[in-house]
């Protein structure tokens, strides 16, 4: 019988092919040490561009630098002088409780609750309802901030529209519950994140589940909160995440409708670190606030990202 066992001249070029094999196959340290070389000029714009100015902004934070003066060019290392001055500053832990209160009322309640209504109605709107209302809302999305700061602000102001509606023609609300009147011009501006958000999540749920409930006799009501609900749990959770972050820095709207005011009472951080830097000239301080309103942000994002670690 004739053996089926390569000659040496097959030996040789199977072992030629087997080790072919191996060197297109790395072993993981000189794949580990290819894949560094590889991420290199992504790892160093990300150093260039994120990782180096936030660790310049924390240093900053913790010197005397002045946007004018003599500390603008010769300022020097501080220690905790400007957490300290934090401690006892009355107006920044006002400023606190003002953006953690915005950030409650206008986006994680307001824009979430509001978003998932709407994104419900439109799921069992007519098609013409349906296309009417998101382009009314998504419309309202894309106006400049500003623009809808000066909306907000003629429809609060005495002889204003809302004060025609409401019967007192004299009152300015916008002075009367400044927090309140900013917080539902924000709401009324970004709802239709939250609603496009809902409305992608609500398209992409499972149809059987629902349909079968419906053969057992579930309410509308019981779908809701034992179907619909649980299955966009992380739709939810990410959607609170990114309104969060994105409300938690917002400037724009509140500024050109009260700068903060009246006095303090709409002094979120974003306006305060704006006040101390380029008002009151004191950027190191500012600096050093922006850092807690990181750290806040920071906060939130561990809370957000738990919570949908949860939900998977």
């Amino acid at each position: 019988m004739r053996s089926r066992l390569p000659n040496n001249a097959g030996l040789a070029s199977y072992a030629r092919r087997a080790t072919g094999a191996r060197d297109a196959f790395p072993g993981p340290r000189r794949f580990q040490w290819e894949s560094l070389l590889l991420l290199a000029p992504s790892a160093g714009l990300l150093g260039l561009l994120f990782v180096f100015p936030i660790g310049y902004a924390v240093y900053l934070g913790f010197t005397n630098l002045q946007l004018v003066g003599i500390n603008a060019n010769n300022y020097w290392w501080t220690g905790l002088t400007n957490v300290r001055r934090m401690a006892h500053d009355a107006v920044f832990w006002h400023s606190v409780r003002i953006t953690v209160v915005f950030l409650i009322a206008s986006a994680i309640v307001g824009q979430s609750v509001l978003g998932m209504v709407l994104a419900l109605l439109m799921r069992l709107a007519l098609p013409v309802v349906r296309l009417s209302v998101g382009a009314v809302v998504v419309a309202v999305w894309v106006l400049p901030e500003i623009t809808a700061a000066l909306i907000w602000y003629a429809f609060t102001q005495a002889h204003g529209t809302l004060a025609i509606i409401a019967g007192q023609p004299e009152k300015n609300f916008l002075f009367a519950a400044p927090l309140l009147i900013v917080s539902l011009a924000n709401l009324w501006r970004n709802v239709a994140f939250s609603m496009l958000v809902y409305s992608a999540g609500l398209r992409n749920l499972p149809t059987e589940v629902d349909e079968a409930a419906v053969l057992e006799g579930a309410s509308a009501i019981r779908r809701l909160f034992s179907i619909t609900l649980p299955l966009l749990r992380p739709t939810i959770v990410t959607n609170l995440l990114l309104v969060t972050l994105l409300n938690l820095s917002q400037f724009t709207l509140i500024y050109a409708m009260t700068q903060g005011g009246p006095g303090v009472a709409t002094m979120t951080l974003p306006l305060y670190v704006y006040q101390q830097a380029f008002t009151f000239y004191s950027l190191g301080y500012g600096t050093a606030i922006a850092l807690i309103l990181v750290l806040i942000g920071a906060l939130f994002s561990v809370i957000f990202v738990g919570a949908s670690r949860t939900a998977v």
